[in-house]
């Protein structure tokens, strides 16, 4: 199997006034579907009230990040699927839910992880 992420930003979503619980509650249906099928890795949302940081290897904190991922955000799922078309069904029913397009980027595979 191999692993996706299915991703969007947040400017992305654009949900009416008193629409975002139907939302949430449409994503979360979709949750519980690929944990169901066996294919759910992970996801969740990227609180954006919480600054970046940059660790080095000596453990030096740095306030920010990295100059082009300065605007990473929004909502990320990875799904562990046994084909990129399978990918491409979940990422629609996200969509749906989330009522906006979803990219999908596939993993390198690594036998370790």
């Amino acid at each position: 199997m191999t692993k996706y992420l299915i991703s969007f930003p947040s400017d992305a979503m654009v949900v009416a006034d008193g629409e975002l619980p139907a939302v949430a509650d449409a994503a979360h249906a979709v949750v519980a579907q690929a944990k169901a099928a066996g294919v759910w890795v992970f996801g969740g949302g990227i609180d954006e009230s919480v600054p970046p940081v940059l660790v080095d290897g000596d453990g030096t904190v740095t306030e920010g990040t990295y100059p082009q991922t300065r605007r990473i955000e929004g909502g990320y799922t990875v799904l562990d699927v046994p084909s990129r078309a399978q990918a491409l069904e979940w990422a629609a029913k996200i969509a749906t839910a989330c009522r906006c397009a979803q990219e999908v980027r596939e993993f390198a595979y690594d036998p370790e992880s």
